[in-house]
């Protein structure tokens, strides 16, 4: 049973900075793809940010967040994080990490297999 376990999140002034860590059970994931997407209420779950190993890690992002957002992965630890800053109100949701047994750059909630909690980041203006 693979668990993805997110922590970081929390309420923070817009303009502000948080970062959000995500920690999976086993290595299985070593080579594939880990993604951040976040729903806010009433409205779908989008995609932020996926990483994944080829060659060097490669990163994509969703274009609300692009320049803003940097994700990052620690292969030893099995980690994935997420780097917020310039936060806007419109940022707020839930943040859930997301791992795919399959390959390539992925961006859709239907190509994630795992999923954690979910962790609640509130922007305030």
């Amino acid at each position: 049973q693979v668990q993805l376990v997110e922590s970081g999140g929390g309420l923070v002034q817009a303009g502000g900075s948080l970062r959000l860590s995500c920690a999976a059970s086993i290595r299985t994931f070593t080579n594939n793809p880990m993604a951040w997407f976040r729903q806010a209420p009433g409205k779908e779950r989008e995609f932020v940010a996926t990483i994944r190993r080829s060659g060097s890690s490669t990163s994509y992002y969703g274009d609300s967040v692009k320049g803003r957002f940097t994700i990052s992965r620690d292969y030893a630890k099995n980690t994935v994080s997420l780097q917020m800053n310039s936060l806007k109100p419109e940022d707020t949701a839930v943040y859930y990490c997301a791992a795919s047994s399959q390959t390539g750059p992925l961006r859709q909630v239907y190509e994630y297999d795992y999923w954690g909690q979910g962790t609640q980041v509130t922007v305030s203006s």
